[in-house]
C-alpha cells in the first residue's frame, strides 16, 4: 500500500497521507510525490484547489526523523526536499485546504500552515516540539509563529507545548474550526463548492478564547531579550502561576543549543517572508546535522525512549554565542534554491 495517495474529486486534487501506523510521518518519497502532484495540478485548469487529508488518528506527526538519525548528515537532501515542498504550498496559486482531524506537528505544520485554509476538528493537537529532540522549529513554522500576537509564538517555539483547536484558532493557525464528524463534509465542499470560503464558513463552530491569565504570563515572560531572561520571568511568576512553573520546567528539559537557535530564529523571522524563513531553516539544519544534540534527542525520545537526553552543552551557560550565530550564515554547500518550488 502506498504511503501517499492522489486523486481528483470534482474541482479538487486530493492528497491523502496513508501511513497511519507511523502517524503519517513524512518520508522523503512522500515529499517528492506530493511535490510532483502539486506541480501537475498547478498546470491543470480542471483542478481549482487542493485538499490535503490523512488516514488514521494523526494528520501528520512530523518528518521521519528516525530516518534522519540513520542517515546523519546524508539527510540534508530530505530537509531540502521538505522545505521546497513547504514553499511550493505557500506559493501555490490555487487554494490549498488542509483537513486536520488529529495530531499536527512539525512537518505536518509545514504542509498545512502555508496553505490558504486550515480546517481542524476538536481532535487537533498542534505543536512544534523540535527543541525537545535537539532540532529547531523548521519547515517555515517561524513564519507562522513570529506573526502571532504577543509572546505566543516564542512560547510555542521554545517549549514545544501542545495546544488544541480553540487555542490554535485564537492564534491564527486554524482558519475553520469544525466538529470531527464534519471533516468529510469539508472535503466534499472543497471538492465541489463553487464558493469555497462560504461553503467552509457554513461548517464552522464557535471556539473558546485563550486563558487571559496564561496569556498575561506568556506576553510578559516570552518578550524577554534572551532565553535566560524568559526563564527568570517565568520563575518570578511560578509561585502564583502553575502555568509559568510548568513552562519553565519544560524549557529546562530542552536542548540548550536548540533553545538558543530558536530564540534567534524567532527574532529574525519577524516580518520575514516564508521563503526567507525556509532559507534560514536550511542554513541552520545544514549545521545541526553535523552536531550532537539532534541525534541524541532522537535517540532519547524516539529510539531508546528513555527520555533522558544528554545535551552538549548541558546548560544555557555553556552555549557559545558565536557558534549559535554561525548557524545563520550561508549554508556550507550553498543556500536552498527555491526556484523550482515557485519562488
Amino acid at each position: 500500500m502506498s504511503e501517499i495517495l492522489f486523486d481528483t474529486v470534482g474541482r479538487a486534487g486530493v492528497v491523502t497521507l496513508n501511513r497511519p501506523t507511523a502517524l503519517n510521518a513524512l518520508s522523503e518519497p512522500m515529499i517528492h510525490a506530493m511535490g510532483e502532484a502539486l506541480a501537475e495540478w498547478a498546470r491543470d485548469d480542471a483542478i481549482h484547489r487542493v485538499a490535503i487529508r490523512a488516514e488514521g488518528k494523526a494528520f501528520c506527526a512530523g518528518g521521519d526523523v528516525r530516518d534522519v538519525h540513520a542517515r546523519r548528515a546524508g539527510a540534508l537532501d530530505f530537509f531540502a526536499a521538505e522545505y521546497r515542498n513547504n514553499h511550493r504550498i505557500g506559493a501555490f496559486a490555487k487554494p490549498v485546504v488542509a483537513l486536520i482531524d488529529g495530531i499536527c506537528m512539525g512537518g505536518g505544520v509545514g504542509i498545512s500552515a502555508h496553505g490558504s485554509h486550515r480546517v481542524a476538528s476538536e481532535r487537533l493537537v498542534f505543536a512544534m516540539p523540535e527543541t525537545g529532540i535537539g532540532l529547531f522549529p523548521d519547515v517555515g513554522a517561524t513564519h507562522l509563529l513570529a506573526g502571532m500576537e504577543g509572546g505566543a509564538g516564542m512560547w510555542l517555539a521554545l517549549t514545544g507545548d501542545r495546544i488544541g483547536r480553540d487555542a490554535a484558532r485564537a492564534l491564527g493557525f486554524v482558519t475553520h474550526p469544525v466538529d470531527s464528524g464534519r471533516i468529510e463534509d469539508a472535503l466534499d465542499r472543497t471538492a465541489h463548492a463553487r464558493d469555497l470560503d462560504a461553503a467552509l464558513d457554513d461548517l464552522t463552530v464557535e471556539t473558546e478564547p485563550l486563558d487571559p491569565d496564561e496569556t498575561a504570563v506568556i506576553d510578559d515572560a516570552f518578550s524577554a531579550d534572551s532565553v535566560a531572561g524568559v526563564l527568570d520571568r517565568l520563575d518570578a511568576r511560578a509561585g502564583e502561576s502553575g502555568f509559568a512553573a510548568r513552562a519553565a520546567a519544560i524549557i529546562r528539559t530542552r536542548s540548550p543549543t536548540s533553545l538558543s537557535i530558536a530564540f534567534r530564529q524567532m527574532k529574525r523571522a519577524k516580518g520575514a517572508s516564508l521563503a526567507e524563513c525556509l532559507v534560514t531553516d536550511f542554513r541552520i539544519v545544514s549545521r545541526v546535522l553535523d552536531g550532537h544534540d539532534l541525534y541524541e534527542g532522537i535517540r532519547a525520545v524516539l529510539i531508546d525512549k528513555d527520555n533522558s537526553p544528554r545535551w552538549s552543552p548541558a546548560s544555557l551557560s555553556g552555549v557559545d554565542d558565536e557558534e549559535i550565530e554561525a548557524h545563520f550564515e550561508p549554508a556550507p554547500g550553498g543556500d536552498l534554491d527555491l526556484a523550482e518550488a515557485g519562488a
